[in-house]
């Protein structure tokens, strides 16, 4: 897909602050508002958008930490990923989840409570999946710069 200048400051408008009022977001790109309105919604009917959400504070929410878990299964055939996947799906502490090439087959990213959140997580939850081999977590101390914005 081609974007402009414009087309760029929009998004990146709205990804900075997706509450922004067409006017206010028309008077930051320079556009009338009518103007705005008809280019904002050609670019939300592109794939390029993939939707738009609400982002909670994590804390404040209740979820003191953040862990990175790394699994590995004990096989990797089709049958054996699906499952896993379709299940970890279902959890939701699990924030991400990706397929890796390297010594674990996933990378987890899970929200906790507190460390016996955390640890009935790990030993209620994670360890039941199906597959599973080893269960490797590692808490993240502090959040220096945690973004969804693509540079666009």
């Amino acid at each position: 897909m081609k974007l402009d200048d414009t087309d760029r400051k929009i998004l990146n408008a709205l990804q900075e602050d997706g509450r922004l009022t067409n006017a206010e977001l028309a008077e930051r790109v320079h556009l009338s508002p009518s103007a705005c309105l008809r280019r904002l919604h050609l670019l939300l009917g592109t794939d390029l958008v993939a939707g738009t959400h609400l982002v909670l504070d994590q804390k404040i929410a209740g979820f003191r930490g953040t862990a990175y878990v790394f699994i590995t299964l004990d096989g990797q055939d089709r049958a054996q990923l699906d499952a896993f996947e379709a299940r970890v799906k279902l959890i939701p502490q699990v924030q991400e989840c990706y397929l890796l090439a390297g010594q674990a087959d996933y990378l987890l990213r899970v929200v906790y409570r507190d460390s016996e959140d955390l640890e009935r997580l790990h030993s209620e939850v994670l360890t039941k999946l199906p597959g599973i081999r080893r269960v490797q977590s590692t808490m993240t101390l502090r959040t220096v710069k945690r973004t969804s914005a693509l540079p666009v």
